[in-house]
């Protein structure tokens, strides 16, 4: 069951969304998603660029799907931040709004006169959220802060694969989402801070530290050990601080992903004489490519449901390795009610729900993303 709107943790609180793409647009969908009320700030030609960014090829009325993904249930107010009309409306919706969050380059909102500084004199109690590529400082300051660029940058891509692999990226647009995910963090500390003292908060991320942070366990290895690039695992590679088994394996009709377990454990279970010589615990990440030979051999003489019957009941942490079309009809997935349809009829669009919940309810909703403008009148008309 979904929360009433007003019954949610951030009703009443207004949220002016001027960014675009993931970042900060993810930002602003979770606060929506808690009961925030979000309006996007956009320009009247195009609007947010990811309304015309397609992935997959795939569109939801004029727009991409992806806009629709991550502006599910947000306002749209349409103003040209260069007209000084259409500024000073801007300014007098600011003087009404809790948070404010934007993804321009550095020093671009400074110019417009709507940095932190000038907006903090009309409104001291405004939460104001800046996500950038590489912060605000620094040589990389006016890059793209683009995610892959920024897993390039930040060493994530040598990371997944197997050594002698070429730098392999993560296969979604992870610094983004995390790095969205943190601004949230930020901004609800930020509430929390106001409520007792009246003052609001600048808040900054960006990609880069936000990729870092996300490979802390890796970094922190590098920097306290002899300062060079982790070795990759030259077999089945999955974490390159990981000892064997970890890793994902073919078996006879699939794959299984096998975790954190000792190799007498496996020797015994599995039945192979041929990890014998590697029992000893101390020898897991020294000899972890030979280990891991033995068992690319091994399991791929069984289904992957033989092995789980087998692994399973003795506590070994291990999993099948699925793809969508099967996630999607496994009964698991379905009670995590992860999935939910918002739009309109004629644009309906079944999307990812709000993974929190309150009380026992979803934060779900089935207002979909606004058309370009839809509600500069509402918003604008009295001003």
């Amino acid at each position: 069951m979904d929360m009433p709107a007003a019954d949610r943790p951030l009703s009443g609180i207004r949220v002016l969304d001027f960014s675009q793409f993931l970042a900060g647009p993810s930002c602003a969908l979770r606060l929506a998603d808690l009961g925030a009320q979000v309006i996007k700030v956009e320009r009247p030609a195009g609007g947010d660029a990811c309304r015309q960014l397609y992935v997959a090829d795939q569109a939801c009325g004029d727009d991409s799907l992806l806009f629709h993904t991550i502006n599910r249930n947000k306002f749209s107010v349409a103003a040209d931040l260069k007209n000084a009309d259409d500024l000073a409306r801007v300014k007098t919706l600011i003087k009404s709004a809790d948070v404010m969050v934007h993804n321009f380059r550095p020093g671009v909102m400074e110019r417009i006169g709507l940095g932190y500084g000038e907006v903090a004199e009309f409104n001291p109690g405004l939460v104001y959220g800046v996500v950038s590529g590489y912060g605000t400082e620094g040589p990389w300051r006016d890059k793209p802060g683009q995610d892959l660029l920024v897993q390039a940058r930040s060493g994530m891509a040598w990371l997944s694969g197997n050594d002698g692999d070429d730098p392999v990226p993560v296969g979604l647009a992870v610094s983004d989402v995390l790095t969205g995910a943190h601004l949230v963090q930020g901004v609800l500390a930020a509430l929390l801070h106001r409520a007792g003292s009246g003052k609001g908060s600048l808040i900054e991320v960006n990609l880069m530290s936000s990729a870092m942070d996300l490979q802390f366990e890796q970094f922190t290895g590098y920097l306290n050990g002899a300062a060079v690039q982790p070795k990759r695992s030259a077999v089945n590679n999955a974490n390159v601080n990981g000892t064997a088994p970890y890793g994902i394996y073919r078996t006879a009709d699939g794959y299984i992903a096998v975790a954190m377990t000792a190799i007498a454990v496996l020797r015994e279970l599995l039945d192979c004489a041929a990890l014998e010589p590697y029992v000893d615990p101390t020898l897991a990440f020294e000899e972890r490519d030979p280990i891991k030979a033995v068992l690319v051999e091994h399991l791929v003489t069984a289904p992957t449901a033989t092995w789980l019957e087998v692994l399973e009941p003795a506590g070994v942490w291990c999993a099948e390795v699925l793809q969508w079309p099967e996630l999607e009809q496994n009964e698991a997935f379905k009670a995590l009610d992860a999935v939910q349809e918002i739009g309109e009829a004629g644009q309906r669009v079944r999307t990812t729900a709000c993974p929190i919940k309150v009380n026992g309810m979803r934060m779900g909703c089935t207002r979909g993303a606004p058309a370009l403008g839809a509600d500069t009148d509402t918003f604008f008309g009295t001003l």
